[in-house]
């Protein structure tokens, strides 16, 4: 016994002195190799690397797998999905045994490894979804055992290299989703082995080789989503006769549908949509496996009653789910074979054609319909009731067709349903009582038909409604008490019927209403002051009514309000002057005769008041025909930048002597007038060194009669804040020198934004909430210096002393950006000033470790604010933007600086503790509850004395990197 026992012990320690040796002596290229993709790691949020230690051997690392015969080789290396962050080291070219690399869905930078060409043993290379930038490798083709090669969902950039044609084992190729342009090397075609082709979502030009059609093995041939065009070969499906999945959607191919695809008997997959084919398509009989057939925005068919006899094969195939014709030029009758495919449908999409004819009365047969789409065409007759077997659907659109009759009761069988539109019809009697059970119903559209008889209170009771359309019918009757029941309800139109007698003040709960559309009725009676509530309310259109009284002053601080229409009433007494009823161009009050009062511009007879008028701020007078001089017609070549309201150009006024910005608002983007508002109102009291000026502002009309407005600013040459943190995907250059920013720049503009928001919250005469702070909102001018810009979301706070209150609901939601906005925007709370400081913190976060808070790797718990709360104050260097210019002694040579740090950072305490006091600004003005955060002067504070640190001394110079 004794001696099994120390027989056993000796074992043991020959195995540690064999790990240790192996691991510490003998073949260290591996070893080594490892070690050195380690280091270049920037983030490891799982920690996944923390056990690649000397502890154990690297064989029994997480994500190493080592060969049988070599038991010191690394074979497989899997590091999928674990969020980390940095480039891959060159180094990996030395793992000489290695079969597989599996890099998928991490945040890696920077290029591919040239050195990846090294791996002559390499099987599989997949290394998607990254941030890979870049050209692929040529010298890829040097891994002549590869099979599987994935690149896809990167910002690789260049060619596609003709080298990859020399892979002759490869299976799979998968480079889609990135910015290669250019055309598909003839090469391709050499893969004969080739069964996968992925090269969709890039950019790509061009005809598609002819070689590549004759690849017998693919299965696979995804080509979507790029400038490709010419004609598909009429062979393809002879040549491709294993194809399963085609997709070429969304180019510009021409031609026809090859009529061989039939004979590519395995296909599951067809989809041609949005290119230029026309003529017919052919017959799909022996498609048995076809579950997709995506045709749409084509040119297909000819408007003759034989265009859709391709459906009646389609009854072959069994798998069918979804079945997209829509936005071509068939015609004739909608088959009745269309009742006979495969029950397993689940889309239907035939909009946009010529089709006549009724449905047939067998589509109850789809019971696993959900989507029927069978708007804009000429179908009549009555709707079936045999619909309402479709208990899975849950979006029907039968718009703009000539259907007539009722409404079968019958629609209120289907409980899954999210919208009906039936508009631009012919439908005559009730709205059915029966929508009530419709319990998911989000948009109902009945509008343009002609309905009778009273509004259902039923209806108004479905809480989940969020848009209403009923107008231009012939409904009677008051607008039901049970409207404020639909809490969510964002778009209310019943405009021209012929309702009567009060608005609810039930409708003051919709607290989410946008646009109120009640024109061309006999409502009659004062408004509700619960109304007041419907602070988010973008269009109010009550014209054409009774309605009398004074006309509400509430509308005035509706911020967000930029149509507003109450002629032809009965309203009396003084207009009001403030908010939208100082802006002419945007109110009617016309056709109310005892009306007084106003701005001038609405002319109507003074109301002998002793009030006064508020002075408004004298802007010179620039008219459209001006603007439109001073940007060459609003040249592409004088663009300089897009936001979601509006467009960006550069101007020269005075005669060539006076450059400024011009914001020509997207009028008919929802929500543009009202940005327009927000920030005249915003901009035209306050005056601070950090906040954009705004020279004038054109409400105007264009030379095609429609409503033209734009904002002249004062022209900010080094441009957006964003275009200098994030170069990689911007401009690097203006006026041929770069824009860096070095540690002091950022910090001399952090405390800019930060002086323009504490005199926003604390010194202007008006507390205003900017709204929506990140980088391509604050712009720099010559001297670099910060202005905080676009004012189109701000608001007005009435208390200086405003902050959040967890307790207060808002009746809007922040339009802000996403990863900027405040958490508790999202649970509607109202706008403070601690939302704006919560941007604040992470546009800091942002400035310094040049991460954007809507990265890859922010999610699952993860995000800006704790991936930088993580790593202080340990890991200070791991996080910060690796580009920033590090301070060394005065007088020491920019040849120091080794590999983009300089040499003196880890042992300049100062210089750490500075950057450590900055990001910890960043994380406290970050924090999620509102009452965690600092007040801006506090912020302020901090940062003049971070700077006060960094320059105090004067032993210290900043040099770029």
């Amino acid at each position: 016994m004794g001696l099994l026992f120390s027989w056993s012990l000796f074992l043991t320690l020959l195995l540690l002195a064999s790990v240790a040796n192996s691991v510490h002596g003998g073949n260290e290229t591996d070893w080594l190799a490892l070690l050195s993709f380690k280091a270049q790691i920037t983030g490891d949020p799982f920690g996944t690397l923390n056990l690649w230690n000397k502890s154990i051997h690297f064989c029994q690392w997480f994500g190493i797998t080592c060969s049988r015969r070599h038991p010191t080789r690394v074979t497989v290396l899997n590091l999928d999905h674990r969020k980390l962050v940095g480039p891959v080291s060159p180094h990996v070219g030395n793992l000489s045994f290695l079969r597989e690399l599996w890099l998928q869905n991490n945040s890696f930078s920077l290029e591919i490894p040239p050195q990846l060409g090294r791996l002559k043993r390499l099987q599989v290379l997949f290394i998607g979804n990254n941030s890979f930038t870049g050209e692929i490798p040529t010298n890829i083709s040097g891994c002549s055992n590869l099979i599987v090669l994935g690149l896809s969902v990167n910002k690789l950039s260049g060619k596609i290299p003709v080298e990859l044609g020399f892979l002759s084992k490869l299976q799979l190729l998968n480079i889609a989703r990135n910015r290669i342009g250019g055309s598909i090397p003839h090469s391709l075609g050499n893969l004969k082995k080739l069964e996968s082709l992925g090269i969709g979502n890039n950019r790509l030009v061009g005809t598609i080789p002819s070689p590549i059609f004759n690849v017998s093995s693919l299965t696979t041939f995804k080509v979507g989503s790029n400038q490709f065009q010419g004609m598909l070969p009429s062979e393809l499906g002879n040549t491709l006769p294993n194809l399963q999945f085609i997709e070429v959607s969304v180019n510009l191919f021409t031609g026809s549908i090859p009529t061989s695809i039939s004979n590519a008997t395995k296909l599951y997959h067809v989809g041609f949509g949005f290119n230029n084919f026309t003529g017919k398509v052919p017959y799909l009989e022996k498609l048995h496996n076809l579950g997709r057939l995506i045709l749409a925005k084509n040119h297909l068919g000819y408007g003759k009653a034989d265009d859709l006899s391709f459906v009646n094969s389609l009854t072959n195939a069994t798998n069918l789910n979804r079945l997209s014709l829509g936005s071509n030029n068939f015609g004739g009758l909608l088959p009745n074979t269309i009742s006979n495919i495969s029950t397993d449908l689940l889309r239907l999409g035939i909009y946009g054609n010529r089709i006549l004819g009724g449905i047939p009365t067998g589509i109850g047969n789809l019971i696993n319909l959900q989507v029927i789409r069978l708007e804009v065409n000429s179908l009549t007759g009555r709707i079936p009731a045999d619909i309402g077997k479709l208990q899975n659907l849950e979006l029907l659109d039968l718009s703009g067709n000539k259907f007539y009759g009722d409404i079968p009761t019958s629609v209120g069988n289907l409980t899954q349903l999210t919208t009906l539109t039936l508009s631009g019809n012919d439908l005559r009697g009730s709205i059915p009582s029966s929508l009530s059970k419709c319990q998911m119903l989000v948009g109902l559209r009945l509008h343009q038909n002609n309905l009778i008889g009273t509004i259902p209170r039923e209806v108004m009771s479905l809480s989940s409604l969020l848009y209403l359309n009923i107008s231009q019918n012939n409904l009677t009757g008051s607008l039901p008490m049970e409207i404020g029941i639909l809490k969510n309800l964002e778009d209310l139109c019943v405009s021209k019927n012929m309702l009567s007698g009060k608005i609810p003040s039930s409708l003051g709960s919709c607290v989410k209403l946008r646009v109120l559309y009640v024109e061309g009725n006999k409502f009659s009676g004062t408004l509700p002051f619960s109304l007041s509530k419907l602070r988010g309310m973008e269009e109010i259109d009550i014209s054409h009514n009774n309605f009398s009284g004074k006309i509400p002053d509430y509308f005035e601080n509706f911020v967000f309000l930029h149509g507003l229409n109450l002629s032809f009433n009965d309203f009396e007494g003084v207009v009001p002057e403030r908010g939208i009823y100082g802006n002419a161009t945007v109110i009617s009050v016309k056709g109310n005769s005892k009306l007084c009062g106003g701005i001038a511009e609405l002319e109507l007879q003074s109301c002998n008041s002793k009030g006064y008028r508020k002075k408004r701020l004298p802007f010179m007078k620039l008219s459209y025909q001006s603007l439109l001089k001073a940007t060459d017609g609003f040249s592409p070549a004088n663009l300089i930048g897009v936001g979601g309201f509006g467009s960006v150009y550069r101007g020269i006024l005075d005669h060539g002597s006076k450059v400024v910005a011009i914001k020509v608002l997207h009028l008919d983007f929802a929500g543009a007038s009202k940005s327009f508002t927000a920030e005249c109102k915003a901009l035209k009291n306050i005056k601070h060194r950090n906040l954009i000026k705004v020279l004038t502002a054109c409400s105007s009309i264009d030379y095609q009669g429609n409503n033209f407005k734009a904002l002249v600013y004062e022209f900010m040459v080094n441009g957006s804040l964003e275009e200098c943190l994030h170069p990689n995907e911007n401009e690097l250059v203006v006026h041929n020198e770069p824009r860096s920013l070095n540690l002091l720049r950022r910090l001399n503009i952090a405390i800019d934004v930060a002086s323009a928001l504490d005199y926003l919250h604390h010194y202007s005469s008006e507390p205003i909430v900017h709204c929506d702070l990140k980088p391509n909102n604050v712009l720099l001018d010559e001297e670099m210096v910060g202005h905080v810009a676009d004012f189109g979301l701000a608001r007005f706070l009435r208390d200086a002393t405003c902050t959040s209150s967890l307790n207060q609901s808002s009746s809007i939601g922040i339009r802000g950006s996403v990863g900027y906005a405040a958490p508790e925007y999202g649970m509607g709370n109202e706008v403070s000033t601690s939302g704006d400081v919560y941007s604040f913190g992470i546009l800091v976060l942002e400035m310094f470790t040049a991460k954007r808070p809507t990265d890859n790797m922010f999610n699952d718990g993860m995000s800006l604010h704790n991936f930088a709360k993580i790593a202080l104050p340990e890991q200070v260097e791991s996080i910060v933007d690796p580009t920033l210019l590090q301070r060394i002694e005065q007088g020491q040579p920019s040849s120091s600086i080794n590999n983009g740090r300089s040499q003196s950072f880890a042992g300049s305490h100062k210089l750490r503790e500075m950057l450590i006091s900055i990001l910890n600004v960043g994380i406290a003005c970050s924090e999620e509850l509102p009452r965690d955060r600092p007040v801006m002067y506090e912020v302020l504070t901090r940062l003049h004395t971070s700077k006060k640190a960094l320059l105090g001394d004067g032993k210290w110079i900043i040099v770029e990197v």
